[in-house]
């Protein structure tokens, strides 16, 4: 009997250090295996050049929500439109003025549960001065 508790407490220690995979990311902490947690969905380095991007989504997990983070310098980031596996594409106005370090608001995907296969942006930088903003999408299984 007493084998048998200590290998349960064995096998219990291992599952909890081994439950979560994480991903750091500009020093930002991602649980990515947990239904409910954000994930990085993708990156991108834009310009005061130009005011339209692509986001190519290179994995092919759904998602519920979306939410977009800013930095190295401030952005004005007025809509997106979502690409989807299937199903029509979806426009989100945002229009919304991003600090440096900043995050958008949570948005709730339509139709629930989604694959996406790109996401595109239409933006203004906050002055050339300011150089590239980096724009990540993290997205809620």
């Amino acid at each position: 009997m007493k084998k048998i508790l200590v290998l349960g407490m064995i096998l219990l220690a291992v599952q909890l250090t081994t439950a979560q995979k994480v991903i750091r990311k500009n020093n930002n902490v991602v649980n990515n295996n947990n239904v409910g947690s954000w994930r990085v969905i993708g990156s991108r380095s834009v310009t005061h050049n130009a005011d339209h991007d692509k986001l190519d989504v290179t994995h092919r997990d759904s998602f519920r929500k979306l939410k977009l983070k800013v930095t190295d310098s401030p952005l004005n980031m007025q809509k997106m439109v979502v690409d989807y596996e299937s199903g029509a594409p979806e426009n989100i106005e945002l229009r919304q003025n991003i600090a440096k370090g900043g995050e958008s608001r949570v948005i709730d995907l339509r139709g629930g549960k989604r694959k996406i296969k790109a996401i595109h942006f239409w933006y203004d930088t906050k002055g050339f001065l300011n150089g590239k903003a980096e724009v990540t999408v993290f997205g809620m299984k």
